[in-house]
């Protein structure tokens, strides 16, 4: 169910307060994190942002990608990110089964709502789902995605599911709205900088049909 009531918490700031206890704790070991990836460009600055702090395991789950060919390409894009970028913490690599039938049950009786509607909502938490179950189940210190940095995808809802997702899991979110700071300009440098493939439409077939309506108004 939708719920504005987090709209105007500051996600940056929660995040910032996790990030300084961390640096406060000073400990030996460094935490772990499974960080939901949407795609390499929005994985950029987040690996970059988050890598001083965490050991990051990019988890991709992204049934909502309607075509295996964009899937696969979009998976092959954030692997090679992943070798090529120098980052703190060697980052690991999990990826999820890919079946688009679980999109399509999950958004059943939603497929005629346009993008940033209760169609959205269901897709993230899906996603956010499979990721905060895998992160129980591995023991992971915490969980998040990568999401918030797009600015066509709502950082309350996102954060509003991880929070209700890490009660039931019994895992931490790690709160984020990763388009602050510049976040979302800098994944655009870091996405030139390394040549990562940029796509024009979420993944979904719903998507990918509005945005050619809109190529031809």
């Amino acid at each position: 169910m939708l719920n504005m009531m987090g709209k105007n918490v500051n996600y940056q700031q929660k995040l910032d307060q996790i990030l300084n206890d961390i640096m406060i704790m000073n400990s030996d070991i460094t935490p772990t994190l499974l960080l939901h990836s949407c795609c390499a460009p929005c994985s950029s600055y987040v690996l970059e942002y988050l890598s001083r702090y965490f050991a990051i395991t990019i988890f991709y789950y992204n049934p909502n990608i309607s075509e295996e060919e964009e899937y696969h390409k979009r998976v092959a894009e954030v692997k090679r990110l992943i070798r090529e970028m120098p980052l703190e913490h060697p980052v690991d690599f999990i990826e999820g089964h890919y079946d688009p039938q679980e999109f399509y049950d999950a958004v059943k009786g939603m497929e005629h709502l346009g993008e940033r509607s209760e169609r959205c909502y269901a897709c993230y938490e899906l996603r956010l789902d499979q990721t905060a179950k895998l992160a129980k189940d591995k023991g992971f210190d915490y969980f998040t995605t990568t999401l918030s940095i797009s600015p066509y995808k709502d950082a309350v809802w996102l954060n509003e599911i991880g929070e209700r997702l890490s009660d039931k899991y019994q895992t931490p979110y790690l709160y984020a709205d990763f388009k602050k700071r510049n976040g979302y300009k800098r994944s655009i440098e870091l996405s030139a900088e390394y040549h990562l493939y940029r796509q024009d439409f979420c993944g979904c077939a719903f998507s990918k049909a509005e945005r050619h309506a809109d190529d031809l108004s």
